[in-house]
């Protein structure tokens, strides 16, 4: 089976240009789409508050009420102030466009580089809490996690290959059971509590005094608790990927997400208090609950089959929103511009590839660990909601719109505590979120020098009316032979046609050799002088370099252009390659890269 079919078979058949508006998503399917990440932490979010509480003792629970109320002020907060955004930046791009516009170019890539960071972690936690969703329920597959985490990680990098729309109905379906799960989950499990089938007495009242307990531990269970929040963001930068009119149908998916958020967590932290949960490492809290409410039956796997699915398929929002901001970050030239191409499928594939293998190397690299990898996840979060709300409170004060001081207002509550928040995080869990004050620097650092190296090239190669171009007075053709063969006769041919001058150029290792072919060239082309160079250490491209700098010096005095031919002969089956030396392609890498020459390579093709 051929590259191309395998490729057709996995990804599907190319799509046109104008088919470019049909890869435009609905509100339903971009809820599916963009909302997966925020709606998936649902299910780690109440886990990681009370793992922080749980270094005190269990008494300490009931804490994770009000800190999940402080959680759901600041989704509030950001949800408000994402609108704005939307409305006031409609291409997207979202906290990178909104810093850069408003605070300058090194907040702008701060934001920027935090995102493109948060996004591959996105794809990392997400998996890898799915990944233990599976084996809470199948115990058996613990010592396999890594293994599935990352062939999950190929299955959504190929669903997203075949472009948006394909990705979204698929990923609508579970996104919509998850939803349905956990609110039956939540209603069966509010409903026994209020008749009473549940004993009052698992939990710990509320007001109850904790020995121990501190401000510093509970601000470190609130900044947890805070990972329920990644992936707010998304639909703001992914505002491109909807269908007209794209702001306001932003703004609505963005309002919906933030509703069936709040009521999720709100309801798994409530059931993991009243049942009296504990954490474990081999079991999650919403697999406890599912399995407190409903026992081990039917009910109970589709609980688990649900959340494990939403928990793999919400990678899938960084898949949608890591592209786009690449995109962003490649137009303004900080990142290649490989970037900008769309794939086969409509999407930006290089942006898709290059999240697959950063995602699966973290996997890797943290053993699938989503306790160590969320602190990070969460704080690469934090840094572009402070900067972007921060932008547009600089962007309403230099505007003064209608209306601007209530704006402004919701913009300055979230960036205070979305501020709050980082400044708690890295209190807290420094050991844990340290290496962000490195990663960001060189990010930003390499957004630079790749900006520099654009701008150069672009200077040097405009045009400017005023400059005289060189004018050149031939063409003096090197052609490197290895014997007298079809090849090289093909070769002399086309020399002669595009050569004023043609330099046929052998290089030999000993001087027999070297006797030999100048007497058969004399008898073979009488009219065409060769060249022979002695290599006494059997290097063909030193004495190849040196003679080409000779003629290099010689063409620039008498204005002639140099062009090098480099005669090939191409092989009917690709492996015959390995049968042949590559002193050709060996030869053509380095003149490219070392000499100022033209370098041209005739093909001589095989047929058997």
């Amino acid at each position: 089976m051929s590259i191309s079919m395998l490729k057709k078979i996995l990804i599907g058949k190319p799509l046109k240009t104008s088919e470019l508006g049909e890869q435009k998503l609905n509100k339903l399917k971009a809820l599916a789409v963009l909302s997966s990440d925020a709606l998936s932490s649902v299910a780690y979010g109440t886990e990681q508050i009370l793992i922080v509480l749980a270094t005190i003792n269990v008494v300490a629970f009931w804490y994770s009420i009000p800190i999940a109320i402080g959680v759901l002020v600041l989704l509030t907060a950001l949800i408000l102030s994402y609108r704005q955004i939307i409305y006031a930046y409609p291409h997207g791009g979202g906290a990178y466009i909104v810093s850069r516009s408003n605070l300058g170019e090194n907040p702008g890539l701060i934001a920027g580089g935090s995102l493109l960071v948060d996004y591959i972690l996105t794809v990392a936690v997400s998996v890898s809490a799915g990944t233990d969703a599976i084996t809470s329920a199948f115990p058996g597959l613990h010592n396999f996690k890594v293994i599935i985490a990352c062939l999950l990680v190929v299955f959504i990098t190929i669903l997203n290959l075949r472009g948006v729309t394909e990705s979204a109905s698929v990923l609508a379906y579970p996104v919509y059971l998850f939803v349905f799960a956990l609110l039956l989950l939540i209603g069966v499990g509010t409903w026994k509590i209020a008749t009473g089938q549940v004993p009052a007495d698992l939990h710990t009242p509320i007001g109850t005094a904790v020995p121990g307990i501190s401000l510093f531990l509970l601000l470190r269970a609130f900044s947890s608790g805070c990972s329920a929040l990644t992936g707010v963001e998304a639909i703001s930068n992914a505002v491109p990927n909807f269908k007209e009119p794209a702001a306001k149908n932003a703004a609505n998916t963005l309002l919906m997400m933030g509703v069936i958020l709040a009521i999720l967590f709100s309801g798994i932290t409530f059931l993991a208090y009243w049942l009296g949960i504990v954490p474990k490492a081999e079991e999650t809290v919403v697999s406890q609950i599912a399995s407190e409410i409903f026992g081990r039956n039917l009910l109970y796997y589709f609980i688990q089959g649900t959340t494990a699915l939403i928990l793999v398929l919400a990678a899938n929002t960084g898949f949608s929103a890591f592209p786009l901001l690449a995109v962003n970050l490649a137009s303004d030239k900080y990142i290649p511009r490989m970037f900008l191409i769309r794939g086969d499928r409509l999407g930006y594939s290089n942006g898709i590839i290059t999240l697959g293998i950063a995602s699966i190397m973290l996997i890797i690299a943290f053993r699938g660990e989503v306790e160590h990898l969320i602190p990070l996840y969460a704080v690469g979060v934090f840094i572009p909601f402070t900067l972007s709300q921060s932008g547009m409170i600089v962007k309403w004060l230099r505007e003064k719109p209608a209306g601007w001081l209530y704006k402004l207002t919701v913009n300055l509550i979230g960036a205070l505590i979305s501020l709050t928040v980082v400044i708690i995080f890295f209190t807290t869990k420094f050991s844990q979120v340290w290496s962000v004050l490195i990663f960001l620097p060189v990010i930003v650092f390499v957004f630079h020098r790749i900006k520099h190296h654009y701008e150069a090239v672009g200077e040097q190669l405009r045009i400017h009316p005023n400059e005289e171009s060189l004018k050149l007075e031939g063409n003096v053709v090197i052609v490197p032979v290895a014997g007298i063969t079809k090849v090289v006769e093909n070769s002399l041919n086309y020399a002669r046609l595009i050569g004023d001058t043609v330099i046929p150029v052998y290089v030999a290792f000993d001087r027999e050799s070297e006797k030999r072919m100048e007497e058969k060239w004399k008898e073979w082309k009488p009219d065409i002088r060769l060249v022979t160079l002695y290599s006494q250490y059997r290097s063909i491209m030193k004495p190849l370099a040196r003679f080409i700098d000779l003629a290099e010096e010689k063409a620039a005095e008498n204005k002639y252009t140099l062009t090098v031919l480099i005669p090939q002969f191409i092989t009917k089956k690709r492996w015959h390659d390995i049968l042949h030396n590559q002193s050709g392609l060996l030869l053509r890498l380095y003149l490219l890269y070392q000499k100022n020459v033209i370098v041209t390579t005739v093909p001589y093709r095989l047929k058997k």
